[in-house]
């Protein structure tokens, strides 16, 4: 088949199924766009552990005259307790830095924490713990530390800032997978229109296709401009898409991330990479619809 014919045939097919055509490329644009965010919520939430696991540190709180441990039976910790205790953490081969927080230091960095809330004017210094604020080279490895020093003499608790985080994490995927899934369902409805399209497009030109096959032509020619038909409309689907999801890294940069520079966001790579995903989903689906649709209702 000669190539300026078959395109010439799916320049026909697209002007006689304008409207539907129009259609499929916005419903598969849509869709795109929709598992695109998708995609990037989960690029999101992979920069977001990267970034926050990588900060984590592991509180080894000391005796305070507060404390109420058993392991604080014997009163405040002792300079002697102290030098043991940070001596031994820096012992281990888990730990890449330790850094020590006095009652002083502890105090100033709560006034600035909650700075003009009522309970920054009710807590004194000597109610702060002092502690040992350790970085582990391997935050998953806080068992280390924890089943060093919990309940030793002068340690009132061991607290591991992951825990915090994960329950956040553990949110951020559920917005994540719900993102992913609604991004699915409209790819399977985009499917769904390239289908009946196609279809309705095969009953239309019934009579040139029967012709077409009595002069001899194969049942993958006269299939082909149909799909390429879906083919086309899937590609103008995922430009459009791309450019979508540039437009909301745009906004990200622009907008966002001045305000929440407490963390990173996902980079211009992960949409390059997303629109790839994407275009191969659009190809695959539209591809699959087509071929399905055409067996079924083009009898040549």
């Amino acid at each position: 088949m000669r190539a300026g014919f078959l395109f010439s045939e799916v320049r026909i097919g697209l002007r006689r199924n304008l409207t539907m055509t129009f259609a499929v490329m916005i419903t598969v644009a849509i869709s795109l766009t929709l598992l695109g965010i998708g995609l990037l919520a989960n690029s999101q939430v992979r920069v977001m552990k990267d970034y926050w696991y990588d900060k984590i540190e592991v509180s080894v709180f000391l005796c305070g005259s507060l404390s109420e441990s058993a392991s604080c039976a014997s009163g405040p910790v002792t300079p002697a307790q102290r030098t043991s205790i940070e001596s031994d953490i820096q012992a281990l081969p888990a730990v890449a830095k330790v850094y020590y927080e006095s009652q002083s230091q502890a105090f100033v960095h709560f006034q600035e924490r909650f700075k003009g809330s009522a309970i920054a004017q009710n807590v004194t210094q000597d109610q702060l713990p002092e502690s040992f604020r350790v970085k582990l080279k391997d935050p998953t490895n806080f068992a280390v530390i924890q089943s060093a020093f919990s309940g030793r003499p002068g340690v009132d608790s061991v607290q591991d800032q992951r825990t915090i985080l994960e329950k956040f994490f553990k949110l951020l995927g559920v917005l994540r997978d719900g993102a992913l899934a609604i991004g699915l369902a409209s790819v399977l409805t985009a499917a769904l229109l390239i289908s009946n399209t196609l279809r309705i497009a095969a009953f239309n030109r019934r009579r040139e296709t029967g012709v077409m096959k009595l002069v001899g032509a194969s049942s993958f020619s006269i299939q082909l401009p149909f799909l390429l038909e879906g083919v086309f409309s899937a590609i103008v689907g995922w430009i459009v898409s791309t450019g979508l999801l540039s437009l909301f890294k745009l906004l990200i940069d622009a907008k966002v991330a001045p305000l929440l520079s407490f963390t990173q966001f996902f980079k211009w790579s992960d949409v390059w990479v997303a629109s790839s995903l994407l275009l191969l989903t659009g190809f695959v689906v539209s591809t699959t619809a087509s071929i399905l649709t055409l067996r079924k209702y083009l009898q040549v």
